[in-house]
């Protein structure tokens, strides 16, 4: 009987093991979907999960726990910009494995790992949700026309500078 093993081994020793779960997790970041091993499948899930779990906050000390984690800014950034934000309300259970059929040349079982809700969809809905309506950009316009009021005795410069220019130009000589 085997008693209180922690994690998957993959038949890696330590260091290849931790990069291949940082690769995986960076690549099903970017990606939002990836297709591997089933046992690879299963041994990245609860890794990816931790991180977004982190995301929900977008705070330095969490850009600094994912990038010691992830080694890469790029997965970090969609981590904290477009992930984070699309599973805030969400307790757990961010991404599913699918079985997919055995790999042909040697008949591994292979699955896919992508995010439960589609990520990208719910971006784009809440990058329309936060542009301002045209009405807002008239009224941001209207008050940006704002009449310059002078006193007696005032000058605007504009007009000075187009005085100072007519002085400076030379006046041609008459042959």
């Amino acid at each position: 009987m085997v008693h209180r093993v922690a994690a998957r081994k993959l038949s890696r020793d330590s260091s290849h093991r931790a990069a291949i779960l940082k690769n995986l997790a960076s690549a099903a970041i970017l990606h939002e979907k990836i297709v591997t091993t089933l046992p690879r499948a299963k041994a990245v899930r609860p890794f990816l999960e931790k991180l977004i779990t982190k995301t929900k906050e977008n705070n330095l000390e969490n850009r600094r726990y994912l990038l010691a984690r992830l080694g890469a800014p790029r997965p970090v950034q969609k981590l904290l910009d477009v992930i984070g934000p699309a599973f805030k309300e969400r307790p757990g259970g961010y991404t599913r494995i699918t079985k997919l059929p055995p790999r042909v040349g040697d008949s591994a079982p292979m699955a896919s790992l992508e995010f439960v809700e589609n990520v990208s969809e719910l971006a784009a809905k809440r990058k329309i949700e936060e542009k301002p309506s045209k009405e807002a950009k008239a009224k941001k316009k209207i008050d940006k026309k704002s009449p310059i009021v002078k006193a007696k005795g005032e000058i605007k410069e504009s007009e000075v500078d187009s005085k100072n220019e007519e002085k400076a130009k030379p006046t041609p000589k008459k042959p």
